[in-house]
Order: C-alpha cells, then sequence, then structure tokens
C-alpha cells in the first residue's frame, strides 16, 4: 500500500533534514514494501515547487537522500508507491505539481473512461498513465472554477467521483506554499493528524514496521500539523481522521475540519472486484 505523509510547519520555514526518509533503516523497510517509487516535494523561498522523485526503491536511490536532507519549506508532502495504476516511470509517480500546487494520493479509483470525457480539454492536465493524476486534474479544474478556493475545488471534484466512479479508495493531500489540505475516504485505508506543540526535547519517531523515522531539533520548539499512514510515534495525540473528513491547514496554522462526504461511493469497490495488480497494492503493508 502506498504511504501518505504530509507536515505544515507554518508559518515558519524549516529544514527537512529531520525527514529521515532516507535513514538506512526505516527507509530500505519501506521501500522494500513500497518499491515501485519514492517522492518528495516542497516549495522554494519564491514559492516554486521542488519536486524529487523517481520510479525506483527508495533504499535504491541516493539522491533522494540528499534532497530530503537539503530540502526547507513551510510545506511538504512525499509519497512512496507501491504501483496500482500506471508503469514505472518518472510520470507516474507522486507527487504531481499542477498550478504550482503539489499533490499524493493512495488508492484506486476506477471508470477512467468517464472521467476522462468529464475533463474534456482539462485532460491536458494530466501527463502520465495513473488515476491519481487525473484526480488532481479534477481537483485543478473545479478548484479554478471556483475562483482559487482549493477546499471548494476539493469539494467539488471529490463528491463527483464519489456518485460516479468506481471506487476502492481516495486518501489525499495537497499542499501549497503556505496551505496543507488532507482528505480520507471512505474508511478503506487510514489517514492520521497529529497537532504537534512545542517540546523541550528532540523529537524522535519511528512509524509502524520502520516504514518512516523522523528525527527533528527544529520543530521541537514550534507547532507544526502532521498527516501520515500511520501514527509515527506514541503520542496519545494521534487522531485517525473520520471517513469524508476534510482537513485544512491554513498559513497561520489554524486548523479547519470539514465531513464533505458523509456517505460511502455509490460505487464501492472491494479487494475482490479489482484487477491483481491493483488488489495486490492496496493489501501491501497492512497492518
Amino acid at each position: 500500500m502506498c504511504r501518505l505523509f504530509g507536515l505544515s510547519g507554518a508559518p515558519r520555514r524549516t529544514s527537512a533534514t529531520f525527514w529521515l526518509l532516507c535513514a538506512p533503516d526505516s527507509l530500505s523497510a519501506q521501500s522494500h514494501r513500497d518499491p515501485d517509487g519514492a517522492g518528495l516535494g516542497y516549495f522554494a523561498a519564491d514559492g516554486t515547487p521542488q519536486v524529487y522523485k523517481a520510479p525506483i526503491a527508495a533504499y535504491e536511490d541516493r539522491c533522494f537522500a540528499e534532497e530530503a536532507m537539503d530540502a526547507e519549506s513551510t510545506t511538504f508532502i512525499a509519497h512512496v508507491r507501491f504501483a496500482s495504476v500506471g508503469g514505472l516511470e518518472d510520470r507516474n509517480t507522486h507527487p504531481f505539481e499542477q498550478d504550482g500546487r503539489l499533490f499524493a494520493h493512495n488508492g484506486v479509483v476506477e471508470g477512467m473512461d468517464l472521467l476522462d470525457d468529464h475533463l474534456g480539454p482539462d485532460l491536458a492536465l494530466v501527463k502520465g498513465d495513473t488515476d491519481s493524476e487525473r484526480v488532481f486534474a479534477l481537483i485543478t479544474r473545479e478548484t479554478r472554477a471556483h475562483g482559487g478556493d482549493v477546499g471548494a475545488g476539493i469539494t467539488s471534484a471529490v463528491r463527483w467521483i464519489a456518485a460516479h466512479l468506481p471506487l476502492y479508495a481516495l486518501n489525499l493531500i495537497l499542499v501549497t506554499p503556505d496551505d496543507l489540505w488532507a482528505l480520507r475516504y471512505p474508511d478503506t485505508h487510514e489517514l492520521y493528524l497529529l497537532k504537534r506543540h512545542p517540546t523541550s526535547h528532540d523529537l524522535q519517531h519511528c512509524g509502524t514496521h520502520g516504514r518512516i523515522r523522523v528525527h527533528s531539533t527544529e520543530l521541537a520548539t514550534a507547532p507544526s500539523l502532521v498527516i501520515a499512514s500511520e501514527p509515527m510515534d506514541e503520542d496519545p495525540n494521534w487522531r485517525l481522521m473520520k471517513p469524508g473528513e476534510l482537513i485544512h491547514a491554513a498559513p497561520d496554522l489554524t486548523i479547519t475540519h470539514h465531513l464533505i462526504l458523509p456517505d460511502p461511493p455509490t460505487h464501492m469497490l472491494t479487494l475482490t472486484d479489482l484487477r491483481p495488480e491493483a488488489a495486490a497494492s492496496q493489501k501491501a503493508g497492512v497492518r
């Protein structure tokens, strides 16, 4: 199963050195289970998106480690891929960039012919073969239609998907230079949030099975919001997001919660409905 990670340290820019996705133990364990690509996205000081991604196991990619340790940003997004749709190419590796925003997804959405028809000329936003990038294109189209309101764009797009397309899971994270949005839908896969308060000691977290390891001196002294596919430490304040819940972390780290999809998808898929490769990608790494 793909792993999602998002961070907002707003309004502060911080170093990504602490996100040791490249640590030999944690990265090796993660990418052995999710071997089809790894990506990291963040923003330069002028707001320009910066993306490093490669369609190989992260433990084999030392450039990914160097990028993760050098990056500074207010928001970050990371993804480790177990492919379900689309070949092992850069263009199919998360995160994706559109209109200066970065996006990653965990799950399976089918009915791509219907979605392509619905996108019409906006299908030109899509460079690869994945369902994820097509979902992002619909969010981008709907965000434009709502005058740049990303929350409204996500809501409009995912409500259409839930009503019209066969759907197994649609967990997503979307970031701009100052904002972060996350959605869990429906209850297929877990997605957790933690609003972390300043502490007097370094932060050291290790996720289940060592998939993600974190060490931070900087964020120990400042608040932050973390979104992750699994709790990353024993902190009791990790909270499982509700199915259909959309989280927004604003530029001042104000966090809002909206239940935008209270009902299951109209065309809910099970593992037995999926193609063998898609089913394998969704089962891999499940606790």
